[in-house]
């Protein structure tokens, strides 16, 4: 969306920030309006983040290498990677090797990156889970899909966003999961996971001196088939029953205690079955769908502000993590377009001004190509929205949405 870099600014401490699109957009915002002199890398020249930076640079967030060498260069205090996985442990790495401040080492990086590392640690540390089996190909996910029943999950276990995800519901489906799970894998193996019905629900938090600080619980409402695990929203507060949140958060401190997070932001999808709760997931980051967002606007407490100075070592009051509910409810609502060329959205600037809409995101621009809705990549934006109540903030937010209008060619795709 920017023609060009900025003109520098000569303020604040350097940072790098692993990533410039829709997931990183809410914590880019943040750096700038800190005054910190923000690099962003992002191996797409178009990434809708890079307005926000005063340097951008052409590069996958997965180079490693070259990450390290960027932030060598260009003399960073610190370096983050929100709202995606695998950058998570390239920063952490980076940053014990260049001897900057970091809120986790690279053994924890690690085993949040890592579903399969993470299903083991969290099997030793006793962490409620769902069953799962390590497989190599089509054969050995057959029985285990058997043994552990139908439906399952078949993952590929170092992707995110629904890359290489599929909900297996007979043994005749398996293969075709295989080969998606291992098209997407970086390693030759996939699990066979339990498929726990029921509820999701996600926990933000941040760790601070070895405290487990949770903050927003909030139901994560997903789309259905084919976008099998996509969320469409993230409402705020939860619908469970307070017991049934306090096992939820306790669940996502044992994940962030076994996965060795004593510092900095984590988020975890807990599944709430009808034998209780199981971790989904968790990741030693910021939500990608802007879940700090929402908890400035539902508890006050700026979880960007609080990874920013953990990414460059600076301390934390502890008054800054201790939640004021300020609304009765919120919500994330993604936008989902129709598939084709996008030649215009419209209705942007009518939406934000209804009562309650508190931010919206476009995440495109013309010229990009929607094709079916399947993974989180292809939501096209997202309303933040508030209200007196959770039902009153989703009303106000499906108001909006159904303002809001993705105009595009259909013929550009044949």
């Amino acid at each position: 969306m920017v023609a060009g870099d900025p003109p520098e600014r000569h303020t604040g401490k350097r940072l790098l920030v692993l990533g410039a699109g829709p997931a990183q957009l809410g914590l880019l915002a943040a750096a700038r309006a800190r005054d910190l002199y923000v690099i962003a890398v992002d191996r797409e020249p178009s990434a809708p983040g890079f307005r926000y930076s005063d340097r951008r640079a052409i590069v996958s967030t997965e180079d490693e290498s070259g990450i390290e060498r960027l932030a060598g260069a260009e003399r960073v205090d610190g370096l983050i990677a929100p709202g995606i996985d695998w950058p998570v442990a390239i920063a952490a790495r980076v940053a014990e090797r260049l001897a900057l401040p970091h809120p986790i080492g690279p053994e924890t990086a690690a085993l949040s990156t890592s579903k399969l590392r993470q299903r083991e640690r969290f099997a030793e540390a006793g962490v409620p889970q769902p069953a799962f089996q390590i497989c190599s190909g089509a054969d050995e996910a057959t029985g285990a899909a058997e043994e552990i029943g139908f439906p399952c999950v078949i993952k590929a276990p170092d992707r995110q966003g629904q890359r290489g995800l599929t909900l297996v519901r007979s043994a005749d489906e398996v293969a075709e999961a295989v080969r998606v799970a291992l098209d997407a894998s970086r390693t030759a193996t996939l699990l066979v996971e339990e498929h726990i019905p029921g509820r999701e629900v996600t926990v933000n938090a941040f760790s601070s001196g070895g405290h487990f600080h949770p903050l927003t619980v909030t139901d994560r409402l997903t789309a259905p088939l084919p976008a099998f695990g996509v969320a469409l929203t993230h409402a705020w507060p939860s619908e469970l029953e307070p017991v049934q949140i306090g096992a939820v958060v306790e669940a996502a401190a044992a994940a962030a205690a076994a996965v060795g997070i004593t510092e900095g932001p984590s988020y975890t999808q807990v599944l709430v079955g009808p034998d209780g709760v199981r971790v989904g997931e968790l990741a030693a980051r910021l939500g990608g769908g802007h879940d700090a967002e929402l908890c400035r606007v539902a508890l006050g407490v700026d979880l960007n502000g609080a990874a920013l100075s953990a990414a460059v070592g600076e301390e934390l009051p502890s008054a800054s993590l201790a939640p004021v509910t300020r609304v009765g409810g919120a919500c994330v609502r993604f936008l989902v377009p129709p598939p084709g060329e996008l030649k215009e959205v419209v209705g942007v600037e009518e939406a934000f001004g209804q009562e309650g809409i508190r931010g919206i995101r476009i995440y495109r621009r013309r010229g990009h190509r929607f094709g079916e809705f399947r993974r989180g990549a292809d939501r096209a934006g997202a309303i933040l929205a508030v209200g007196d109540s959770r039902e009153e903030a989703l009303e106000r937010a499906e108001r909006a949405e159904g303002t809001i209008r993705f105009e595009v060619d259909v013929e550009a795709l044949v």
